[in-house]
């Protein structure tokens, strides 16, 4: 992949930032957006260097359809080209049916779809011949377990309409499209050892949680050249959460 690269939206941390650190070590060259996380992000660009990658930060708020959009011009910018994205970027949406705002609301389908449909759009515009958009969707748009979880399924389920949308835009010209669906995994916003996790963890078929290797291991497979036929499909990292 030496030459090529890749930007991760939301790569400050977690999955996004196992994701940044796996693809430079695939030999990918790695933007990755942030919010305000600049500290975390600016340390995952150091590791990057450290592999022997170029590495860019770039802030973009993926609520602000201009910044989602921009993110990719700045990427081709700074690196050079864009041959992967990432869609990364999410922000949790889980309560009771109504308890929901409608600020609420807006949030999250602003962050975990408007702003992956308009990102992947401009993506579009640049990918090359062989370029790939992975997305990251979540277990809870195949199996959700329990109360709670309308807008932030319903964001999620929307990507999977997306994601198989765009495999049909652009198949012919070779770019491909697949969405990776993690169950419970182990980061800071849902640590293994918090509150909740004994319900989500006994929730999954191997009856722990995944971590953010795993999932990032999945992303770079489908961000690689034997990939290169897998387009439009459904990759569940959840330890069996949706059997």
């Amino acid at each position: 992949m030496n030459g090529k690269v890749a930007l991760v939206t939301g790569g400050s941390r977690g999955i996004g930032a196992a994701t940044a650190l796996r693809l430079a070590r695939d030999g990918f060259d790695v933007a990755l957006t942030y919010v305000q996380g600049k500290e975390a992000a600016e340390e995952v660009v150091r590791r990057i260097e450290a592999l022997g990658r170029r590495g860019l930060a770039v802030r973009a708020d993926s609520a602000d359809a201009g910044e989602a959009a921009e993110a990719v011009g700045r990427t081709v910018a700074g690196l050079g080209r864009i041959d992967v994205l990432v869609n990364n970027v999410g922000v949790g949406a889980l309560g009771p049916l109504d308890g929901f705002s409608l600020a609420d609301v807006d949030r999250a389908l602003d962050v975990n779809v408007r702003g992956v449909f308009l990102t992947s759009q401009a993506a579009a515009a640049r990918l090359p011949e062989g370029g790939r958009i992975v997305t990251v969707g979540s277990c809870m748009a195949q199996h959700v377990p329990g109360p709670g979880g309308t807008l932030y399924a319903t964001s999620k389920a929307a990507l999977i309409g997306l994601t198989k949308a765009l495999a049909r835009e652009l198949g012919g010209r070779g770019i491909t499209a697949n969405i990776v669906h993690p169950g419970p995994t182990d980061t800071d916003m849902n640590p293994a050892e918090g509150p909740y996790a004994p319900a989500q963890a006994a929730a999954t078929a191997l009856g722990r949680y995944g971590t953010v290797d795993e999932v990032a291991s999945t992303v770079a497979y489908l961000a690689g050249e034997g990939a290169s036929y897998v387009t439009g499909a459904e990759f569940a990292v959840d330890g069996g959460h949706a059997a």
